[in-house]
């Protein structure tokens, strides 16, 4: 196979839950313990950093990868979904993996493949390990891909477990009360290995406690260690003040290339997560943390969050997809300055919809469309939700012909946000 071919195999062959939703996720870890074992166990040769949350987990895993790296350590970066590649995925030192490793990878496992029937991500998981330890990586910040608990990413014992923060999300499939779904993202927390959480929470915090007691776990609530005293935008860069409580007195600045205001509790749960690492032994100076996190997008290739891709009008791509995303976009909204807002969305079936709608502004036009996935809800159904929901604009069939219209009714002051779904974002072209 060339590597289309190999990609329509994976894509086509294998259960994927970004395009079919929760049909494709398998129900225990049965398949990538098998997956990795025939591999030889690639996963025990680097160490790791395990990283899930509802929102934040990839900027945080993003951040942690450009720190380790620009302190001069090989840091390979599993990441999902991917926006554009396929190979955004698996990642080492920001180059994401060859077209020839994916096709050699996939090739070798077609036999366990038809024995085993795994998922799209049981078998991305078993090839960025594998890659990473043929590759010989010394540390590999690992992304969750939904949950933890039965995360087929969760065989790894990490150096550090981080947890961004609980929301209602995915919750035909982790629970229906923000309990039940940090009791499923608690399950990557591993026996005496110290957990940092994001965001503490009156109704979550007791989960996460227990369960770090049960497993004799260090836990360390990152929002009550560090806050942002102050912030401001600058150029494309934000500016952050960031003071500890035991000490308020010290204000520690950094510069970061992640320009949302919600990147600075992103920023707090990365910055808990070094200091436990340097607790630990590993070699992060601050002039290196410093220097990643104003290039964590040109270090590691991240995109799609808060990103300002046109001027006159300004357009943003935001992956933002669920409730508490969507009201993080909104608050960031309620800074920017423009003179009419244009909002192109999609969403795919899963979500809370109506909770979502009911979260944006009146006061915008709206473009409403659809990735082209099986899972993606189609854009009459999204439009008739939203109109019961107070808000007005059109519908299109596809995520460009939306823009173009949005682009087309904007003024050069006005702002036009494109939102709703990672793969409303990856669909975008300019």
């Amino acid at each position: 196979m060339n590597y289309k071919e190999t990609l329509d195999y994976l894509f086509t062959r294998l259960p994927m839950f970004s395009r079919t939703g929760a049909a494709a996720i398998k129900p225990d870890l049965y398949n990538t313990l098998e997956i990795c074992r025939y591999l030889d166990d690639p996963q025990a040769a680097f160490k790791t950093i395990h990283v899930a949350g509802t929102n934040g987990k990839g900027s945080v895993s993003h951040m942690l990868a450009a720190v380790l790296q620009a302190s001069g350590y090989k840091t390979g970066l599993y990441t999902s979904p991917h926006l554009k590649d396929f190979r955004e995925r698996i990642k080492i030192n920001g180059e994401m993996i060859d077209e020839n490793t994916v096709v050699q990878f996939t090739e070798q496992m077609i036999p366990l493949i038809n024995a085993i029937q795994p998922s799209f991500f049981e078998i991305t998981v078993g090839m960025a390990f594998s890659y990473f330890a043929k590759k010989q990586v010394d540390v590999a910040v690992v992304e969750t891909g939904l949950g933890g608990r039965l995360d087929s990413t969760n065989i790894i014992t990490p150096e550090l477990s981080v947890i961004t923060n609980i929301g209602m999300d995915h919750t035909n499939l982790l629970g229906n009360t923000l309990p039940q779904i940090a009791s499923e993202k608690a399950g990557i927390i591993k026996k005496g290995i110290p957990v940092v959480v994001g965001e503490s929470s009156a109704e979550t915090d007791a989960v996460f406690i227990e369960t770090a007691r049960q497993k004799n776990a260090p836990i360390h609530f990152a929002d009550k260690i560090r806050y942002a005293a102050g912030w401001r935008h600058t150029a494309n860069l934000l500016e952050a003040e960031i003071r500890a409580y035991q000490n308020p007195d010290q204000c520690v600045r950094y510069r970061l290339d992640l320009q949302g205001d919600y990147q600075l509790k992103n920023l707090t749960t990365a910055l808990e997560a070094i200091a436990q690492l340097q607790r630990r032994g590993w070699e992060l100076p601050a002039e290196k943390v410093h220097a990643a996190l104003q290039q964590v997008k040109k270090m590691t290739g991240l995109h799609g969050r808060w990103e300002l891709v046109g001027r006159r009008p300004d357009i943003v791509l935001d992956v933002g997809h669920n409730e508490d995303g969507i009201r993080q976009v909104v608050t960031q909204l309620e800074h920017c300055k423009y003179q009419a807002l244009h909002i192109v969305m999609g969403m795919v079936k899963d979500k809370d919809i109506d909770k979502v709608l009911r979260l944006l502004p009146k006061d915008a036009r709206y473009y409403f469309t659809r990735a082209q996935i099986p899972r993606a809800l189609p854009e009459e159904a999204l439009y008739h939700k939203a109109l019961q929901a107070g808000l007005k604009g059109d519908h299109y069939p596809e995520v460009n012909i939306a823009l173009q219209a949005a682009i087309r009714h904007a003024g050069k002051k006005d702002m036009i946000l494109v939102c709703g779904s990672v793969f409303i974002v990856g669909e975008v072209n300019l």
